[in-house]
């Protein structure tokens, strides 16, 4: 009986489409549409989106053969599930009308994409179309659960892991979207900046993985050859490209705001790829394919939080630092009973963790007039950087608990941890039947 379940989840959206066409429920309003915005963020949401396939390369390459497509396939399906969950009432939870004390919209605001076709805008894009907003939105919140599989891969049941998927997106990442991007949410009420979510995508992800690692343990092989270090490379590479509409198209417009956004994503990641490899060699150690592409996406990690707020220079810092610690902390991880597979934790979470607390330090009001919080640590005001402490302790164990939390719920509902001998085989055969 259960395996028809998915499939009638398929028949209750189309049932719903039917009853909530929302083309015919428009809103029109009076606004001004740019359309040279509208076209950067029409391209800038094809970039982020090419980001999921670029990290089902980049994960896919380093997990043993018989698991490569398995791992590239947790990463691909989100663009299929998330997708269908954020028309139905992902976007409203996210960003619809505030009703629960700044942490979560009401499901209803925008439901099957009610009013979508019209003129309407969003309060903080009013040169672009309310639905492009939705749909460059849409591209954050398909990657965010894709990153924590690097965390689980090589040893979760495929089903299940549609389950966590989906219960992620609603209790964890929706409400931290909206806390953290709503004019009317918790966090940005209270002042703190998130450019493009290193709060709300790096953060939620890094601590959701380490929670994944803890509750499914080690695997039973836990040695293994990377598959493809050449998938490695070329997910790296897709991923800087997208990561350009990941932080300059979150200024929302093709403007000099953009332009800033697009260059310290370019110094940071550039300076946090030979940081990792400089410090690895330093460390006795050869540089390596690996590391510098494991530098790069650190680097993008620790900027996005700070790409529309900090200098061109001090990006420069953001980087060489992130490297550094995430390196640090991988290396420590090594050392422990965690078993985070791909290191998403040290990389991800405490990457975002570096660039939240560096906006804290660097952001000036002169990079970003919408900065109305203040100077950071640097510039000799406090304000900012405490605000920032605050907002991280209180993410990571809202992030960290209620990822436990689902974690156990699914474990219940669908059995999490394939067999000792479906592990054996590989996923790749036992989830999917196929082989690379």
């Amino acid at each position: 009986m259960k395996k028809f379940i998915p499939f009638g989840v398929l028949l209750v959206v189309i049932v719903l489409a039917l009853i909530y066409p929302s083309n015919l429920v428009t809103t029109i309003k009076t606004s001004k549409i740019d359309s040279g915005d509208t076209a950067w963020l029409l391209v800038s949401t094809a970039l982020v989106l090419i980001m999921t396939p670029g990290l089902a390369f980049f994960y896919g390459g380093m997990v043993s053969k018989k698991n490569v497509l398995s791992t590239m396939m947790q990463s691909f399906v989100c663009m299929g599930v998330i997708t269908v969950l954020w028309v139905i009432f992902g976007f409203s939870l996210a960003f619809g009308k505030d009703e629960f004390g700044g942490f979560i919209g009401n499901p209803g605001t925008f439901f099957m994409m009610k009013g979508m076709l019209g003129n309407d805008v969003w309060p903080l894009a009013p040169t672009i179309p309310l639905v492009l907003f939705a749909m460059f939105q849409l591209k954050f919140a398909v990657i965010t659960p894709a990153l924590i599989t690097g965390a689980f891969a090589e040893r979760i049941r495929f089903n299940s892991y549609l389950i966590f998927l989906c219960l992620f997106m609603v209790f964890i990442y929706a409400p931290l979207a909206h806390a953290t991007w709503h004019p009317d949410g918790f966090f940005f009420k209270l002042g703190v900046l998130d450019f493009a979510g290193g709060t709300v995508v790096h953060m939620s992800a890094g601590w959701a993985a380490l929670a994944s690692a803890l509750y499914l343990k080690q695997r039973n092989e836990k040695a293994h050859s990377p598959a493809r270090i050449s998938y490695v490379l070329l997910g790296t590479g897709l991923l800087w490209f997208g990561w350009f509409g990941f932080n300059a198209g979150s200024a929302l417009g093709a403007n000099p705001l953009a332009a800033t956004a697009l260059a310290t994503t370019t110094t940071a990641s550039a300076a946090a790829a030979i940081s990792w490899i400089f410090f690895d060699m330093m460390l006795g150690k050869k540089p390596s394919v690996l590391g510098a592409c494991i530098g790069a996406v650190v680097g993008l990690v620790a900027i996005t939080p700070a790409a529309g707020f900090v200098t061109i220079s001090n990006s420069l810092i953001i980087g060489i630092v992130a490297a550094m610690v995430s390196n640090l902390v991988v290396i420590w991880r090594s050392k422990t009973s965690i078993d985070d597979t791909l290191d998403v934790f040290p990389c991800h979470g405490v990457g975002g963790m570096v660039g939240m607390l560096l906006t804290g330090v660097f952001a000036h009001v002169n990079v970003n007039s919408g900065n109305g919080t203040g100077n950071g640590l640097f510039y000799g005001e406090t304000k900012l950087f405490f605000i920032h402490l605050i907002a991280l302790v209180a993410v990571s164990v809202f992030a960290f608990v209620g990822s436990y939390i689902l974690l156990i719920i699914t474990d219940k509902i669908s059995k999490l941890r394939v067999t000792p001998e479906e592990e054996a085989a590989g996923l790749d055969i036992s989830q999917h039947d196929e082989e690379l």
